[in-house]
């Protein structure tokens, strides 16, 4: 299965309008003599040395640079704010001049003042709107550093697998278990709360491209670029809580000072046979499926249940979807008009609807409410590959695709998106939270964004060497269980990680 890398560099910089050049050549100028004012041999380590404060060294070095950042940029709205008001005194010293001109009795001065009076306020207008802009930059900015961090807490990290993971699902019966699909030819099943890895499938020859768990059963379907899609049943038992961990001095102290390590190493580049905490070997195994299907002449990349579980559909590279009775494997209907390799196909939680998406730049809505009439449409909306196409709960489809977009379409009219998200990086297999609504964007660039579906940005979830992905994500997918909401991705860097996602608080940011 092919890695499709788009992640955006600084290229923006790299192309200055002259009057920022201006701002910048005079901003040296100033941190230079600031410098200078400062006395001879003094670093910004020996200042922080110097103070005394109870913060770690390095997290006060990180705040001198943020708050760094934040003056360089309102002494740059400094600097174009004086532009501005010289701009506006000029004019007004040329219409003032224009007035003592025509001074005499000219009819037209009156109009000549009205005039100045008018482009003066438009000036004004535009210093106001762009000191207004500029300024809420910079605070969504301070925000989308420090604040995603509150909304957005780590959970739990899920490492076992030796290649990297495609697709992730959450059950939806009880014991509730987090379901992986990897490159490595096995699925694997977690506990959300502890991390451990309960079970393995193994009944795969190729690449297991997605999975997804029966709505009411213990059953899983994954697809597999063996070209085929299995239906097994899985049997958990989830370990028992573990008490909280004893906040001792030692503990605290661990916390404070972590021991030194390599953050440069990626987790995608151990031994084939390193595994951390508990590897596939050391649990249950299941090697036979349940049911194959087998009418694919292609990979098979994805895979869905309808609603009620009697029916999945796949979708593959070989450009067409079939769609499958489960009790006897019998293929019953094949979905073809796609021009391309099929990249994703996803299922309407209360209807009898399918929705496939292409390398062709389309995605096509399927429709099997009525027995008698399978009717198709087909919508485009997108310039470069479909990644993925999602139902929400309601009348709405999301879209994804490589050229950096996300379209919110309503099922009622699907003439032209009701909203469009532009991002900087590829988008890979979205998901939509079922009761906020809220859109999780994986992108090739190892980031994840939340948007609501008008569009707002909400949140990102925050990245470091110590936190978030090292590779491109591949995949979000929520779980709203008993109140909480929590957000797993999963990743080329071999492992998913689970986010609590502060809801309340996401909501009232924006």
């Amino acid at each position: 299965m092919p890695v499709e890398g788009g992640s955006s560099s600084g290229s923006a910089s790299a192309a200055r309008h002259p009057k920022q050049k201006r701002k910048a050549h005079s901003l040296s100028i100033r941190r230079t003599n600031s410098t200078e004012e400062r006395p001879g041999g003094i670093q910004r380590g020996d200042m922080l040395d110097g103070q005394d404060s109870k913060l770690p060294l390095a997290l006060r070095s990180n705040l001198l640079d943020l708050f760094g950042q934040i003056e360089r940029e309102f002494e740059n709205l400094y600097i174009e704010n004086l532009e501005l008001r010289r701009e506006i005194e000029s004019l007004n010293e040329r219409l003032t001049g224009d007035g003592q001109a025509v001074e005499g009795g000219d009819p037209t001065k009156g109009a000549l003042k009205t005039k100045a009076s008018h482009s003066t306020s438009q000036l004004s207008q535009k210093l106001k709107t762009t000191y207004k802009a500029s300024t809420s930059k910079i605070v969504s900015s301070f925000k989308a550093t420090t604040g995603s961090r509150a909304l957005c807490q780590l959970l739990k990290e899920y490492v076992g697998h030796r290649d990297g993971i495609w697709d992730l699902s959450v059950t939806r019966t009880q014991p509730v278990v987090l379901g992986t699909a990897s490159a490595d030819h096995s699925a694997l099943l977690w506990s959300i709360e502890t991390g451990k890895c309960l079970l393995r499938y193994a009944g795969h020859a190729g690449s297991v491209n997605s999975i997804k768990f029966h709505p009411t059963e213990q059953m899983a379907l994954t697809a597999s670029g063996d070209q085929t899609a299995h239906i097994w049943r899985y049997m958990v038992q989830l370990p028992a809580p573990q008490p909280p961990p004893d906040v001792s001095v030692s503990s605290f102290e661990l916390v404070l000072f972590p021991a030194p390590c390599d953050e440069d190493q990626d987790s995608s580049d151990r031994e084939e046979g390193e595994v951390d905490g508990e590897g596939p070997c050391e649990v249950p195994t299941v090697r036979v499926a349940t049911a194959t299907l087998k009418s694919h002449q292609g990979v098979v990349i994805a895979a869905d249940w309808l609603v009620g579980g009697r029916q999945v559909v796949t979708a593959s590279w070989d450009r067409a979807a079939n769609l499958y009775e489960v009790e006897t494997s019998e293929l019953v209907h094949t979905l073809t008009g796609h021009d391309q390799e099929l990249t994703h196909c996803c299922t309407h939680p209360t209807q009898r609807l399918v929705v496939t998406s292409s390398r062709d730049t389309t995605f096509r809505l399927w429709d099997f409410r009525d027995p008698s009439i399978h009717s198709v449409n087909v919508f485009q909306g997108h310039t470069d590959t479909v990644t993925s196409a999602v139902f929400t709960v309601g009348d709405n489809v999301v879209s994804g695709s490589d050229d950096r977009t996300v379209k919110v379409w309503d099922l009622k009219n699907m003439r032209s998106p009701i909203a469009t998200i532009r991002t900087d990086s590829a988008v890979n297999r979205i998901s939509v939270s079922a009761n906020q609504k809220i859109i999780a964007l994986p992108h090739d660039n190892r980031q994840v964004r939340l948007f609501d579906m008008s569009g707002v940005r909400l949140a990102r979830l925050p990245r470091s060497n110590r936190m978030g992905h090292r590779r491109m994500v591949c995949c979000t997918t929520w779980n709203e269980e008993n109140q909480s909401c929590n957000l797993f991705t999963c990743g080329f860097d071999r492992q998913a990680i689970g986010w609590n996602i502060n809801i309340p608080a996401l909501l009232q940011e924006k």
